[in-house]
């Protein structure tokens, strides 16, 4: 079976873990029962043995619409023929109750004409390296996985269920008005089967939850399906049970075909949570800033190996996240190795000090103040920063070359100073104003002096380079440089000449620096693209600024999401869908409506 590419998703969650639908009525990429945990289905990287949930008409010929329901993540593939229309309609159930069955329900309408439908689960456990053992009973099929961490998963059916070898399978026809329901989750309770009023009722529930929740959203603005759909979407991303996010729910998707960029972004970077604590607040979503700053606490007091924080967690808070390869996968189109684990909880990376010290300022500037204990910790974490700022790391994009000293990473630090002494000085805590003055100071100096080039009229990616970084559009969104400093005028026109492709912009030159330690190239960063864009609002540019998020949205696929990065021929590559890029979505669309609509100066003031 040839599986969709990376764009042809959507995707349904219930804050514990996420699947992907293919527009072919596919699920086949599953993490269960968490984010994090080994795959159930994985034919997106491998279509030969990863496994799949497929359910399908069989038309000659058909069109095929995926859509989600109005402000809900309830996904809807719909099959248009000649010979009749069918919808598929995809959830995974949510409600009010924390202890309700994880489980992915899946409805097949028949809207007009008789349909044959063909069915097939073949669930592969454990990374498709964990065979299992299947029962049946006419409606109803366990899988008992033979070993390893994963646990049985049940499929129920309101029709007639197939054994085909390990697998299950179903063919059935439909009606116009007739419908039928498959239920793929736990194993329930003996003599306890699914029943129509209660999915019914679930599927209500659900909708009820979704449409409950993005309602708080105070964004009333020009692009408020897309900004909505980018918050309903980070919402799936962060753990009901945690307050953490993940950065991405798949493992492996490439950042260039056939290449070795692939990596496993099911985890909690500090940079990322917060730039979408940042992102949610601006939306008026307070409640999960807190369970993040919540979450937070639980690492403020950890010493790791590199300093006192580490760059990425588990979602429940682990700090091994062992990277290993999948040498038994063929890759998404070929692209090896598949990685599982993240060898960059390793890494030095000074720039989440600054992130961190970002979240907990807005965090008490809309929710509730920081303990006497909370701030003795961020004290501690000061200290040791004040010693280190100046060490050589490995940057926001985690370079996997040799430590540098990277533009980036001084800017961030000079964020964890200013906002810690804004914080303590609005708060009244007691903090060393001085030494905290000095050294904010210091990084700023350095920055302007050891970070421009006088060749190029640009600040560059690292000390002592000629390299460009798209990175260093974040200088004037945290409030570091005006966006109408010469200085910053002239690094946006060497941005635009070396990184920029119309309304697409690139991290660094991949190709030719070889910066990162990886051989190959990558396709443009779509968060990056965001932040120039709010760059250009930023100074004035509003036309040209409107213009080219206007144009950037339309590199969304069909329900609204992206991945991390947008190939040369338009096709998505990297993990997806991707947090950081929604995030920064929500940025730049609420900055610019803001200013078109007058309420806010577009020049930093």
């Amino acid at each position: 079976m040839s599986f969709e590419a990376i764009e042809n998703h959507g995707v349904i969650g219930n804050m514990r873990s996420i699947a992907l639908v293919a527009v072919n009525g596919s699920i086949d990429f599953l993490c269960y029962p968490n984010f994090d945990s080994p795959t159930v289905f994985a034919g997106l990287l491998d279509d030969e043995k990863g496994g799949c949930f497929h359910i399908e008409p069989q038309f000659k010929k058909r069109r095929v619409r995926q859509l989600y329901l109005p402000d809900t993540n309830i996904l809807l593939t719909r099959f248009l023929a000649e010979e009749g229309v069918a919808e598929l309609t995809d959830y995974m159930p949510i409600g009010t109750d924390k202890e309700q069955p994880n489980e992915i329900i899946r409805t097949v309408t028949v809207i007009r004409g008789e349909v044959d439908f063909k069915m097939l689960c073949q669930p592969r456990f454990d990374y498709v390296m964990c065979g299992h053992t299947l029962s049946i009973e006419d409606h109803y099929a366990i899988f008992t996985p033979a070993g390893g961490p994963c646990p049985p998963l049940a499929l129920y059916s309101t029709v007639p269920l197939q054994k085909q070898s390990s697998d299950i399978t179903a063919e059935f026809k439909l009606r116009a008005g007739e419908r039928t329901t498959f239920v793929f989750g736990g194993v329930p309770a003996p003599g306890e089967r699914p029943e129509t009023e209660f999915i019914e009722q679930r599927f209500h529930e659900t909708a009820r939850f979704w449409k409950a929740w993005i309602a708080k959203s105070q964004y009333k603005g020009r692009w408020r399906e897309m900004v909505n759909r980018s918050a309903l979407m980070l919402k799936l991303l962060i753990s009901r049970e945690h307050g953490s996010l993940i950065a991405a729910p798949t493992f492996s998707l490439p950042e260039q075909i056939g290449g070795v960029r692939n990596w496993d972004y099911r985890f909690t970077w500090l940079r990322d949570a917060t730039f979408t604590l940042y992102a949610l607040i601006r939306l008026g979503f307070v409640d999960e800033a807190e369970a993040f700053i919540n979450w937070l606490k639980g690492r403020l007091g950890d010493d790791a190996e590199r300093g006192p924080l580490q760059v990425v967690y588990g979602i429940d808070g682990r700090r091994t996240l062992d990277e290993k390869t999948l040498d038994h996968l063929q890759g998404y189109e070929h692209s090896q190795p598949v990685r599982i684990g993240n060898a960059a909880y390793h890494q030095l990376q000074l720039d989440i000090y600054g992130e961190m010290m970002d979240a907990i300022y807005l965090a008490n500037k809309y929710g509730d103040a920081i303990s006497y204990a909370g701030w003795q910790e961020v004290l501690r974490i000061l200290e040791w920063l004040g010693k280190n700022w100046q060490r050589p790391d490995r940057g926001i994009w985690e370079v996997r070359g040799e430590p540098r000293e990277f533009l980036h990473s001084r800017l961030m630090c000079w964020v964890a100073f200013d906002r810690a002494l804004r914080l303590a000085q609005k708060r009244s805590l007691s903090a060393p104003f001085g030494a905290w003055l000095r050294t904010r100071d210091a990084i700023r100096e350095e920055i302007f002096t050891q970070f421009w080039d006088e060749d190029l009229q640009s600040f560059v990616q690292s000390k002592g380079s000629k390299d460009l970084d798209a990175s260093v559009l974040l200088m004037p969104l945290m409030r570091f440089i005006s966006p109408v400093d010469p200085m910053w005028r002239s690094t946006m026109e060497a941005i635009q000449s070396r990184l920029v492709e119309d309304t697409l912009v690139f991290r660094y030159e991949a190709e030719r620096t070889h910066v990162d330690g990886i051989p190959g190239g990558e396709g443009s960063f779509t968060a990056c693209s965001f932040w120039y864009i709010e760059c250009l609002a930023r100074a004035g540019e509003l036309e040209k600024a409107q213009l080219l998020f206007e144009k950037l949205l339309g590199y969304a696929n069909h329900v609204g999401l992206y991945s991390e990065e947008i190939g040369h021929s338009g096709q998505h590559l990297g993990n997806f869908p991707q947090a950081f890029t929604h995030l920064a979505l929500i940025s730049a669309a609420t900055y610019l409506d803001r200013v078109l609509s007058g309420t806010e100066n577009s020049v930093w003031r």
